[in-house]
């Protein structure tokens, strides 16, 4: 999304997660477990389970969930979760891809597959819409009082390739490889710890939705975002100002 619009529907989709925190602490776990399984525990020499930590911290998640998500891929015990991405179409003719890490690939598809059939949308085959978007690093400043200019020279400086401010956030994006050199390299030039740091699939061009699609694809995305199985979900949406306000944001 592009202007004022996009930074409405970033705080729009932060208020309904934060609505559901018990919810996003146990998709933060397993992802903190998983790191930790494929990388070992030591968060300094595992870049992705270092962000995933850093991502915990940044939701106010409490240290002793940390460690013991940490300690969980160490047991024996526990379990073998998969990474698998869906893709599909929501309303409005978006395009929509679905990160799941699940122990069922079988209960994953089913349930991805009916909140997008029940929410006016359906799940397309592997590659069907993964080819409008980037794999890129996406860095996020909340409140902060850096001004929109020397957030980008800070930015630029530090490896990014991309810088859009609004409403006192900052997203910066990068390349995926770059994502832990750029984002520490900010986190210490800014002094504090950026609200989100991770690797999302960006849109390379938007569709501009109304009142009825939006209403529908928001509907669809709280579904997904319900789903256990379900780590994030992403869309080449653009809803205007005067739509988000009308959904309430």
């Amino acid at each position: 999304m592009a202007g004022h619009s996009k930074f409405k529907n970033i705080m729009h989709r932060k208020g309904a997660q934060d609505k559901k925190r018990s919810g996003l602490f146990s998709k933060l776990s397993k992802e903190i477990t998983v790191a930790a399984k494929m990388g070992g525990p030591d968060p300094d020499s595992n870049a992705r389970l270092r962000l995933a930590i850093q991502n915990a911290r940044s939701q106010s998640m409490p240290k002793d969930n940390i460690t013991r998500a940490v300690s969980k891929s160490e047991a024996g015990d526990s379990a073998n979760y998969e990474e698998i991405r869906y893709e599909g179409f929501g309303p409005g003719g978006t395009a929509i891809i679905v990160e799941s890490l699940t122990d069922n690939r079988n209960r994953a598809a089913t349930d991805i597959r009916t909140a997008f059939a029940k929410n006016g949308g359906n799940m397309g085959e592997g590659g069907s819409v993964s080819y409008q978007f980037d794999h890129v690093g996406e860095i996020i400043f909340e409140e902060s009082n850096v001004s929109n200019d020397d957030m980008f020279e800070r930015a630029l400086d530090a490896g990014a390739d991309n810088v859009e401010s609004d409403d006192n956030i900052h997203e910066i994006n990068c390349a995926m490889e770059d994502l832990n050199v750029v984002s520490t390299a900010l986190t210490k030039t800014m002094g504090e710890e950026p609200k989100s740091t991770k690797l999302i699939w960006k849109a390379q061009n938007t569709v501009a939705l109304d009142l009825d699609s939006a209403t529908k694809l928001m509907k669809m995305i709280d579904a997904l975002e319900d789903l256990d199985d379900v780590q994030n979900v992403y869309g080449n949406y653009e809803i205007s100002e005067a739509v988000m306000e009308k959904l309430g944001a």
